[in-house]
């Protein structure tokens, strides 16, 4: 399909034709009155104004914005007809008007048949299958008149018109051939050849608006390349500018005409559908169709003799008329992409209503974490922990926020988006602060916890400054440090990813300051025996999960039993987290786990409830 602006260019033509055809005709019809050929001239200036009424028919016909594919081709058309028809009355006049020679008519008609070839190839200078054979409809007949006048300048003449004629087509050949070359590079991409971001935002401002017109459907599907840095960083940006045309060829050999394909930049591309109606849309099957483009894009690649393999995450955006005015579209459709990447990538999302709700509230979320600490709204709670004799004997700090407009946000909601952030580390240096000051306070009164806990992200173990901070708050509250009294900084098994040598040395300085380490959530991700014997570790905390499937399964039951087992044989003090029941917690006793923490005892407390119940008024403390 030609391009739309190629088509709103030759739809200004026809005012022009229609001014420069029926004004100077008037004065053939003139000149017919006083010569005697008015009837013929009458003639042609009635077939001058029929062809001029179906040209503004046609002109007021298109609009570009509301015409798909088919349109488009019909309207285009019905302007070659009025074209030729144009061009070709110019012929007849002068083959009407050229034999009049007594009266010097000829001249005229000579002169007005030079100047349409020149209108010619100028107004249909953007299509060179229209200006070609309009040039030899209007030259040719010239010619042959010049080569009938059997004198020696006739023949001159002759030959000079076919170098005429050839020196338009020459010039409106090359002009043509500049004006799509600089549109070319205009509207694609330099490196793929594919359209780009603004021709795509140009075809969709004219999709939407041809959607609503048509009450029709269409699709659009995001391509996010998965991983496609690390080829670049590893074997260059040639090898990676490669791939990306590779891609793009089978693209493009998948969707064949189905689907308009661009690249919007870097490894992201998108596809649009062809405009459908709503039994076409619902066969085509979206999903099925992004499941092959994704198998298409799985297939080994041969690039310089490396061989290569990549995946995508693709995202599906459905388009409809009572959604068409929404200019969202392309973050929508980049929201059900990223939800692709978030569940493991290689794989295609329908974007739906609940996507972006949950979106939203994760944008919300991460805008109002920008500004809990000077709300004040992040609160520090502490939930107890009980030795086997189920006595007090130290606690875990927990981060809780209650947001006036998002309710309670749980840890398991705001920590992640945290960390992603970066905010992690602002909120971690509050909560340690904060917890150090507590306990310090506790302790200057006489009131001391065996051990207290405080969770600690990875982000914040290896941030540079960390140690520092942690030195600081060491020396502030904790100068005279005992060992009777442990402070466990928690840490995921997210450790057993990161760089083991990094990790274990800045564990090492933080023991030094008196910090012990526990694995908080032991036996849900990344365990490994190698890993407990090489990390200075003195705690393992049972992950909940376990714990609350104890009266369900036998093989949680001996997990547990295995852990502790394993713990034991590594001296590590065993905390068992989500103790929720009298079952579990004696099955824990008879496995000898040495602490517990959950709602059979406790549930987090605020720190002036858990001071009132624990630290001032309850039971004294050793």
């Amino acid at each position: 399909m030609k391009h739309q602006k190629y088509y709103t260019f030759l739809q200004k033509q026809i005012l022009l034709l229609v001014g420069l055809s029926l004004i100077p005709g008037l004065v053939y019809v003139i000149f017919g009155w006083i010569f005697d050929v008015f009837y013929p001239a009458m003639i042609w200036y009635g077939i001058m104004i029929i062809t001029s009424l179906y040209g503004l028919q046609i002109y007021k016909e298109f609009d570009t914005y509301k015409m798909d594919e088919a349109h488009l081709k019909s309207w285009y058309q019905k302007l070659t007809w009025f074209i030729y028809v144009m061009f070709s009355a110019w012929s007849l006049i002068f083959v009407l008007y050229v034999d009049h020679d007594e009266n010097n008519l000829h001249y005229i008609a000579i002169f007005t048949q030079l100047g349409a070839a020149v209108v010619a190839s100028s107004l249909l200078i953007s299509d060179k299958k229209l200006f070609v054979p309009i040039l030899l409809v209007l030259m040719l007949p010239l010619a042959i008149y010049f080569l009938l006048v059997g004198a020696w300048y006739g023949y001159v003449l002759f030959f000079f018109s076919l170098i005429f004629l050839g020196v338009l087509i020459y010039t409106a050949y090359n002009t043509n051939s500049l004006l799509q070359k600089n549109y070319f590079q205009a509207q694609h991409d330099v490196l793929t050849g594919l359209y780009n971001r603004r021709y795509f935002i140009e075809y969709m401002e004219s999709m939407n608006e041809r959607l609503m017109e048509n009450n029709k459907l269409a699709c659009l599907f995001l391509i996010d390349l998965d991983h496609f840095k690390t080829i670049n960083d590893s074997l260059g940006h040639d090898i990676g500018d490669k791939l990306l045309i590779e891609v793009s060829r089978r693209m493009e050999h998948y969707v064949k005409e189905s689907h308009m394909v661009a690249r919007l930049g870097g490894d992201e591309f998108i596809l649009v559908s062809k405009e459908l109606s709503k039994e076409e849309f619902h066969s085509s099957g979206e999903c099925t169709f992004a499941e092959g483009l994704l198998h298409a894009i799985r297939q080994p690649y041969i690039v310089d003799k490396h061989h290569l393999n990549i995946s995508a995450s693709i995202g599906v955006h459905q388009l409809n008329p009572s959604s068409v005015y929404n200019t969202n579209f392309i973050r929508e459709v980049d929201i059900a992409m990223y939800e692709a990447k978030a569940q493991g990538r290689d794989g295609v999302i329908v974007f739906n209503k609940g996507l972006e709700e949950r979106v939203e509230r994760h944008l919300t979320v991460e805008q109002k974490l920008n500004h809990v600490l000077e709300d004040d709204t992040i609160k520090i709670y502490y939930q107890p922990q009980f030795d086997r004799d189920e006595e007090l004997v130290g606690c875990e700090s927990l981060m809780r926020w209650y947001d006036c407009e998002l309710g309670i946000l749980s840890p398991e909601e705001f920590i992640p988006i945290a960390e992603n952030t970066g905010l992690i580390l602002e909120l971690g240096r509050y909560v340690l602060k904060e917890t150090f000051q507590n306990v310090h306070r506790w302790n200057e009164k006489g009131k001391k916890l065996k051990s207290f806990s405080v969770n600690v992200s990875m982000r914040q173990l290896l941030c540079n400054t960390f140690v520092d901070e942690v030195d600081d708050l060491m020396k502030t509250y904790f100068p005279q440090k005992k060992s009777e009294q442990k402070i466990f900084f928690e840490i995921t098994e997210h450790v057993f990813a990161e760089d083991m040598e990094k990790v274990i040395g800045i564990m090492n300085r933080l023991k030094k300051l008196g910090i012990s380490f526990s694995i908080d959530d032991f036996g849900t991700g990344y365990s490994s025996l190698s890993y407990l014997r090489l990390l200075p570790i003195d705690e393992v905390k049972i992950d909940k999960s376990f714990i609350s499937r104890l009266s369900d399964s036998t093989n949680d039951q001996k997990m547990i039993s295995t852990i502790i087992s394993i713990a034991k044989n590594f001296d590590l003090n065993i905390v068992a987290e989500g103790v929720e029941t009298f079952e579990q917690l004696v099955f824990l006793h008879s496995s000898e786990c040495d602490v517990y923490q959950g709602f059979y005892f406790e549930e987090a407390l605020p720190q002036i409830m858990f001071e009132e119940k624990y630290v001032f008024n309850g039971q004294p403390l050793q």
